[in-house]
């Protein structure tokens, strides 16, 4: 099960991308969730920015997007999820 990163609407896309990079060189995959528009376009920057860190070291990102269900203050709710691996 790959560690999982939540994105918000407000989270820096350089900071997401830093810990994207940190999990990705650990454990080889990550999933991150993100709710809404502004989240999931955080997320996409996040992803990118992440691409030009990791590919010094000769590592390529893939990613995987899905729906997915989380539960935020008792209620349901449909987030993107993206599961994102070293090809």
């Amino acid at each position: 099960m790959p560690e999982v990163l939540k994105v918000a609407a407000e989270s820096k896309p350089k900071a997401v991308a830093g810990a994207l990079a940190a999990v990705l060189r650990e454990k080889g995959k990550v999933e991150l969730q993100a709710v809404g528009a502004g989240a999931v376009n955080q997320a996409v920057k996040a992803i990118a920015i992440t691409r030009g860190f990791v590919a010094p070291n000769g590592i390529d990102l893939v990613a995987i997007p899905a729906f997915t269900k989380v539960m935020i203050d008792g209620e349901e709710r449909t987030a993107i999820r993206f599961l994102v691996e070293a090809r």
